[in-house]
């Protein structure tokens, strides 16, 4: 006797002429729920790529200059909707940071070691530039700019600078203001350059033609032949004679007044109080790799008699607060300058003594 085998869950019937009848219970739940279903994985699917655009780098720039610090400004697009956002800067050695909202307001920003946390204040978009001594290094005449990039950027090099090496093949090479401007890609780039000598302008000294100074010529006495016309009489000439030394003594006391004043009134101009400091010409021969517009500050201070406010160099150059302080930390560490307080406000003085670069 063979078990006849019956299925536990079959809920389907099957009628006499043959067709297999299927109950629908729970099928309309089903085909509500399906489109909430799919709509949720397509909503997930979309925002995936969206995140990493919130923190994405738009542009990178980098400026080199001829005292091996970098000059860097980046674009970053940020989430609104966050409170604040933390960026990598490109080493420790920060100065001058500034981030700016979209709108153009300044943004108040926190730099611990290599991070920087910034008040995005529903900023989509923010912009940050600062000054980093921690990718240029120096052996001997060669320079060496290395820096391991996460996004393509650009790169000036410095005026006057020669390309010797490098490790990456640029996409584009421009020049722009006689400096060579690089497109490079992202990654590891390690570029090796050298200052060119630069002869400075020679400048020829007026050629003074000294006075040609001819000797008297002395024609000999003409002795003319003895006239037969009365001579004068010596109580005559004697008074006459008299007045005439006179005014001639006098004229001459007069004239050597006058060239006595004239002399101590141009020492009194020429003598002016030495502040102490090196003069420009030494500081620029000690300094050659010195930029132009930071020269223009050494002669506007030493002008003004070795120091000046940094509100006053400002003013004197037409310069915002950030671009002023970023020249004058140059120079100071080039070792031009020093900077101390005085009224709540920055004194700038030019050093007595300047130390040669190794």
């Amino acid at each position: 006797m063979n078990p006849e085998i019956v299925p536990i869950h079959r809920k389907e019937s099957l009628r006499e002429d043959g067709m297999l009848f299927v109950r629908t219970e729970g099928i309309l739940d089903t085909m509500v729920n399906a489109p909430l279903i799919i709509t949720g994985l397509i909503v997930v699917a979309l925002t995936m790529p969206l995140q990493p655009s919130f923190s994405s780098t738009r542009a990178l720039d980098l400026t080199l200059y001829s005292d091996g610090s970098v000059h860097i400004s980046a674009q970053i697009d940020v989430d609104p909707l966050e409170p604040d956002f933390e960026v990598d800067l490109f080493g420790p050695s920060i100065d001058n940071f500034v981030a700016v909202g979209e709108n153009g307001f300044l943004l108040s920003s926190e730099i611990i070691y290599d991070k920087v946390t910034i008040d995005t204040f529903g900023s989509s978009s923010i912009t940050i530039d600062y000054d980093i001594h921690d990718l240029i290094s120096k052996e001997g005449r060669i320079w060496t700019f290395s820096m391991d990039s996460p996004t393509d950027y650009s790169l000036l090099m410095p005026v006057n600078s020669i390309i010797v090496g490098m490790n990456a093949i640029p996409i584009n090479m421009d020049i722009e203001n006689d400096q060579t401007k690089l497109d490079l890609t992202s990654g590891l780039s390690e570029i090796n350059y050298i200052f060119g000598t630069t002869n400075p302008p020679t400048t020829n000294p007026p050629t003074t033609n000294p006075p040609t100074t001819n000797p008297p010529t002395t024609n000999p006495p003409t002795t003319n032949p003895p006239t037969t016309e009365p001579t004068t009489d010596l109580s005559t000439l004697a008074i006459i004679s008299v007045p005439i030394a006179v005014a001639a003594a006098g004229a001459a006391i007069m004239i050597k007044r006058k060239q006595t004043k004239s002399v101590s009134t141009q020492t009194t101009v020429t003598q002016t109080p030495s502040s102490g400091s090196l003069d420009t010409e030494t500081i620029f021969k000690m300094r050659p790799e010195m930029r132009e517009d930071d020269k223009e500050i050494v002669k506007f201070i030493s002008e003004n008699g070795g120091e000046a406010l940094e509100s006053d160099l400002r003013k004197k150059f037409l310069q915002p607060r950030t671009t002023m302080w970023r020249a004058v930390k140059r120079l100071e560490r080039q070792g031009v300058i020093e900077i101390t307080k005085k009224d709540l406000q920055n004194l700038v003085k030019l050093k007595k003594e300047l130390e040669e670069e190794e």
